[in-house]
């Protein structure tokens, strides 16, 4: 497959008037969640939940995923998105593993949207088919990330456009709900022009893009090669638009440089594992390590005014956005090194 041939699916050259009014409505909730967070930092702003650990795939650079592990049960993730609501979470994020894997996960969709929350998820998209779709629209999905390592399948990965793109076609003619197709660059990757082919197909069907760096297999982010940046300043320019677009952290991952910066995680963005525990983010797994059940607001306003260690070489992307909305206030007054702020896990950088 090439870039030269895409071709747009009729359904996308005119949008359905439902989804045009979905969108619209969609739009107007995020901005709410966002004027909400300006006005307040006691409550967080977004929250990645696990509701399977197991994968069906097995990418060589991440540490988020086993073979083995049975889903959540239905009625514990419903408990636990309660406690988010509680706390007044305005995104909630599925992640995984594979939540696709989840028998009940149209249930954790729809009391994500119950708790008022804009439902989000992130999926190898290996399971989509058009009755799958159509459960996700009826669930009240806002948000779903794929991400697409290659062209052609590989030994780092199986996330291929080869395999993937009928997927993509079914999601550009049903999907209610909006979808990011993220591609990478960096850490072995052997064919750096494959993002731009698969960021070409993504605007091509109607999606939003954004392109990633993956680690070395040392687990250390080194600076992006001469074709790589290429590759990168290249896809960049095709999603100027991105509306996350709006900080240097982008540039300086890129030069494999620190970033100065306030880290909010604990207090604006929350990590809940398999075992309903709350954690910094998906690489600082074990601190603080406290259960969803007894986070209060107080643990969300201590843990907002604390500086992690590992913010200067932290590599993640959704933290960073959600920690921009306060970066003009708030010094943070304490300080805590997280146990694993120095180990390297060949993590996926978002770089939107």
């Amino acid at each position: 497959m090439s870039a030269a041939s895409i071709i747009l699916p009729p359904a996308q050259r005119s949008m359905p008037l439902r989804r045009r009014v979905r969108a619209a409505t969609r739009r107007l909730r995020e901005l709410g969640s966002i004027a909400s967070a300006v006005l307040s930092t006691g409550h967080p702003y977004m929250a990645q939940i696990v509701p399977m650990r197991r994968c069906n795939l097995a990418c060589t650079y991440c540490n988020e995923y086993d073979d083995h592990s049975d889903p959540v049960p239905i009625e514990e993730m419903e408990r636990r998105i309660d406690h988010l609501g509680r706390l007044g979470t305005s995104v909630i994020t599925i992640s995984g593993g594979e939540p696709l894997l989840h028998p009940e996960l149209d249930r954790v969709i729809a009391r994500i949207r119950k708790t008022g929350a804009i439902a989000g998820m992130i999926t190898n998209g290996y399971l989509l088919n058009k009755e799958r779709i159509q459960r996700l629209n009826k669930a009240g999905l806002d948000h779903m990330q794929i991400s697409i390592d290659n062209v052609m399948p590989d030994d780092v990965s199986k996330k291929s456009l080869k395999v993937l793109d009928q997927r993509l076609i079914w999601l550009a003619e049903f999907a209610d709900f909006h979808v990011n197709i993220n591609s990478v660059v960096g850490g072995g990757i052997p064919n750096p022009q494959d993002a731009y082919v698969v960021s070409t197909r993504a605007l091509s069907l109607g999606f939003s893009s954004t392109i990633g760096i993956i680690h070395d297999g040392s687990g250390q982010l080194k600076p992006l090669g001469g074709e790589e940046r290429s590759v990168w300043d290249r896809v960049r320019k095709l999603t100027r638009r991105s509306y996350s677009r709006f900080n240097k952290f982008q540039e300086q991952i890129a030069n494999g440089l620190p970033n100065d910066w306030r880290c909010r995680a604990g207090g604006r963005y929350l990590y809940i594992c398999e075992n309903g525990l709350v954690h910094y983010c998906s690489q600082q797994r074990g601190y603080p390590g406290t259960p969803l059940a007894n986070y209060t607001t107080a643990d969300v306003k201590r843990e907002f005014l604390t500086e992690k260690g590992c913010a200067p070489n932290c590599t993640i992307s959704c933290v960073h956005q959600v920690s921009y909305i306060d970066h003009w206030r708030a010094p943070q007054t304490s300080q805590v090194t997280p146990p694993n702020a120095h180990a390297g896990h060949g993590e996926l950088v978002q770089i939107q």
